[in-house]
């Protein structure tokens, strides 16, 4: 009896203090631009535009497209492909135009990502969304991707597709940690409660506020306020959950189904910056090394008796189901950018048959 007291004892204590898992939900040194990818049929420029691991194709999503049109139909994660926008009052010609992400040489960590925000010099409240080119799938099946952005799906010894897990933007590998050889690009699965969430970001003084945007598995979007970057270097943000709580015991318990239920991951969907009224407004610099992300594993992983995935196959069919949706939201947003490109003016407004225009003074939109 004693033996069992002793053994219960040490069973709540380790139950009690058990440290959540930590991991790199994305890495902007890993996404700078590593092969060429043409923008255009004519395109002969040879410099690196696109990041290998994370290229996508969009033209099986829709529409009808030559082979020349398909084979420029690519995009990835590279850092200057990711948008900025603002909210609708903010959405100025002005701010518009002078407001990109771009690559950034760190001494310390290589390369990150830096943006430039413009904001309305006028006294009101002003938000800013660093997001990424298409939302960041969490089921896409491993490939590989040469040179010029064409991608081919990995195979197993049988010759058949390779699925995961792990997943192409997922951090996880077989020891479920990122790995030099598979870092964090996005997605973590197997998220239960988030205990913490920390970024590294090189702050210029700017009194402007950060948050992290974080998509769940439903779909839903949730802000991560992280401070504010009113400092000179590079600091490491946190935000603690004021909700978590640390000892079991104190925990509501519930009981889940283990099987066929899917487990739930954690997406990053972007940065938001904001200004308040009384703050500077104009051009705004910041720069970005990486975001982690401290939570409780949502389903434990262990040794059972029977592969009931490979019996059933009733997850690996959803997982099919919910990418192939990935792929038709992600194919048409970018099928839509790329018709409109091609409906730009293709010659400088100055230059057409001839004729010189003068612009009208402070007018920058003539």
């Amino acid at each position: 009896m004693k033996r069992i007291f002793i053994l219960l004892t040490v069973a709540l204590f380790v139950v009690g203090t058990l440290v959540a898992e930590e991991g790199v939900l994305i890495d902007f040194s890993k996404l700078a631009a590593d092969i060429h990818v043409k923008v255009g049929e004519d395109d002969q420029d040879t410099a690196p535009n696109q990041n290998r691991h994370t290229v996508m194709e969009y033209s099986p999503a829709i529409g009808q497209f030559t082979d020349a049109q398909k084979a420029i139909m690519k995009t990835s994660l590279a850092i200057a492909n990711w948008n900025v926008t603002f909210s609708s009052s903010s959405r100025t010609v002005a701010a518009l135009q002078n407001t990109y992400t771009r690559e950034a040489p760190s001494k310390q960590w290589g390369t990150v990502m830096g943006v430039r925000v413009h904001y309305p010099v006028e006294n009101f409240y002003s938000k800013a969304y660093i997001r990424p080119p298409f939302e960041i799938p969490a089921y896409e099946a491993p490939a590989d991707v040469s040179d010029d952005g064409t991608i081919s799906a990995q195979t197993d010894d049988s010759g058949a597709p390779v699925s995961g897990p792990p997943y192409r933007f997922t951090t996880e590998n077989e020891n479920k940690v990122p790995t030099q050889d598979n870092p964090a690009y996005g997605v973590i699965h197997n998220v239960g409660t988030i205990k913490a969430v920390a970024v590294n970001a090189y702050g210029l003084n700017f009194p402007h506020g950060l948050n992290i945007l974080l998509l769940d598995s439903n779909g839903v979007e949730k802000p991560v306020f992280m401070g504010y970057l009113d400092y000179d270097g590079w600091a490491e943000l946190t935000w603690n959950n004021p909700q978590y709580i640390q000892d079991v015991r104190n925990r509501e318990m519930r009981i889940y189904p283990i099987y066929p239920t899917s487990t739930p991951f954690v997406k990053f969907n972007g940065f938001r910056l904001d200004r308040d009224a009384d703050r500077i407004g104009g051009d705004f610099i910041a720069y970005f090394k990486d975001v982690k992300i401290v939570y409780d594993k949502a389903v434990i992983e262990t040794d059972r008796d029977i592969d009931d995935e490979k019996l059933w196959g009733i997850i690996n069919t959803r997982e099919n189901a919910r990418r192939v949706w990935e792929m038709e939201r992600f194919g048409e947003n970018q099928v839509n950018q790329y018709l409109e490109r091609q409906k730009q003016a293709k010659e400088p407004y100055d230059e057409i048959k001839g004729v010189q225009f003068t612009p009208t003074p402070g007018n920058s939109d003539q």
